[in-house]
């Protein structure tokens, strides 16, 4: 569906106004009132790149409510922006008054999707378990546990650990053919590698086809969404289903996400971004965000954030007309970070990163976020007595003493927001938590944390 704008198209300046003065709905997603069926907004942001027949999709969204699930595998202990995608689809289906179901798997997690080109590690049961544990609460944190809708949440190992081999063979084996299997993806791209491919991660696609004819059984679930890389996956079921139950059900394969010039989308310097704000601080969440270039920004709004499609049409024209003020970034950073950590945590990390770069006070931050953000800048432990002229040299904001002393005499040294007069000045750590911010110049920034 194609959106036409406003004839009236607002003036940069009143748009910048509008929307920075716009709160965050980020607690309290809601659909776009401008499309009458969740599958016109799922295609206007871009969510649906496969999926089985779209006519008969779209009248089953816009029908009466429905149960749908996206599955979730313990291949780690956290969850990534690449799952972050299917939740926030979770959720807008949920909000269309649809009932999701949200599978951590237990099972399949045991076993391991294929990747393109190695075998997966196993981990042991102990550790699946505790990751099952740790996804499912993160699961559980982006959809509505309350009223007629309401979502739940489902274990594929609570179903397949009673089932025998034997069983498992005769029941659910005997309606796949190993030919149609060897065309999967996934399946075929292994074959042609030098590593070749597993019984056990060849049969992972079986497992997957299990939970939704189970799911369908137990709960009359009729669609399940995932990644399109899972397209073959996604089939496994719907094609189960038809063979055993007779009946069609709906498959949807939301794109890779990846950035305008073609790199993989959510990495940091070789890291992922994962949704636990253990492995990865509010702060560095949301500075990755921050840090969207202008040619992925609108189209991260409309994947990433419940702005409607009018308020994304101002920031399109923001990022056109002012780019230097990073409105739209600013505004996507503020939304996904407050859907994924809270509005307490992102007031933190926001009057952080501003103070660090001279509009807010630092003394007033949050010793935990403070620490976290001068992580994320070239930093250094040092003992007390530390002089500043060491500190500059050791956080590598210049290569020796005698550049730092000229750094000082020439007025360009700050500490903790203070200009730095002399070369005998020792880091004080008198900020929250013991910590001390360098800055030399307007944009070079260091922290130091005192031991």
């Amino acid at each position: 569906m194609r959106l036409s704008l406003p004839r009236r198209r607002a003036s940069a300046a009143d748009s910048l106004k509008r929307v920075s003065e716009t709160p965050l709905r980020a607690l309290a997603p809601a659909n776009d009132p401008a499309f009458e069926n969740v599958w016109d907004e799922l295609v206007y942001r871009g969510l649906v790149h496969v999926s089985t027949d779209a006519e008969a999709l779209r009248a089953a969204l816009g029908g009466d409510p429905l149960t749908y699930y996206c599955g979730f595998d313990p291949t780690a202990p956290s969850l990534h922006l690449g799952n972050l995608v299917q939740l926030l689809l979770l959720r807008r289906i949920q909000l269309a008054g649809h009932k999701p179901l949200g599978l951590v798997g237990g099972s399949t997690g045991l076993i391991g999707d294929p990747r393109p080109t190695a075998e997966r590690t196993l981990n042991t049961k102990e550790t699946v378990a505790d990751w099952v544990a740790r996804l499912r609460a993160q699961v559980e944190r982006f959809l509505s546990f309350d009223g007629e809708n309401a979502a739940r949440i489902v274990n594929n190992l609570d179903w397949t650990a009673p089932l025998s081999a034997i069983d498992f063979l005769r029941e659910i084996g005997k309606h796949y053919r190993v030919g149609t299997m060897l065309k999967k993806e996934a399946v075929a791209a292994r074959l042609n590698s030098d590593a070749g491919i597993s019984y056990t991660e060849f049969s992972y696609q079986i497992l997957q086809g299990l939970d939704y004819l189970e799911l369908y059984r137990q709960y009359d679930c009729v669609l399940q969404t995932g990644g399109s890389d899972q397209w073959g996956n996604l089939t496994s079921g719907t094609d189960l289903i038809h063979r055993v139950e007779g009946r069609p059900v709906h498959a949807i394969g939301t794109p890779l996400i990846t950035n305008s010039d073609g790199t993989k989308f959510g990495k940091s310097e070789g890291n992922a971004i994962w949704l636990d704000a253990d492995m990865c601080s509010p702060y560095a969440f949301y500075q990755f965000w921050l840090g969207t270039g202008d040619a992925d920004v609108i189209a991260r709004l409309k994947v990433f954030t419940f702005l409607t499609s009018a308020e994304i049409a101002e920031y399109e024209q923001l990022v056109e007309a002012e780019p230097f003020r990073r409105a739209a970034q600013k505004r996507l950073a503020a939304e996904v970070t407050t859907f994924v950590h809270g509005p307490d945590a992102t007031a933190k990390v926001i009057a952080a990163s501003e103070a660090l770069f001279g509009q807010g006070d630092l003394t007033a931050l949050d010793s935990v976020v403070l620490r976290s953000a001068l992580t994320e800048l070239p930093h250094t432990e040092a003992p007390a007595e530390t002089t500043v002229v060491q500190a500059l040299v050791d956080t590598g904001l210049v290569s020796s003493v005698s550049e730092a002393r000229r750094a000082i005499a020439q007025g360009g040294v700050t500490l903790d927001g203070a200009r730095v007069e002399s070369d005998d000045a020792l880091v004080t750590g008198a900020l929250p938590g013991g910590v001390s911010v360098l800055r030399r110049g307007k944009k070079t920034l260091a922290g130091v944390f005192l031991a």
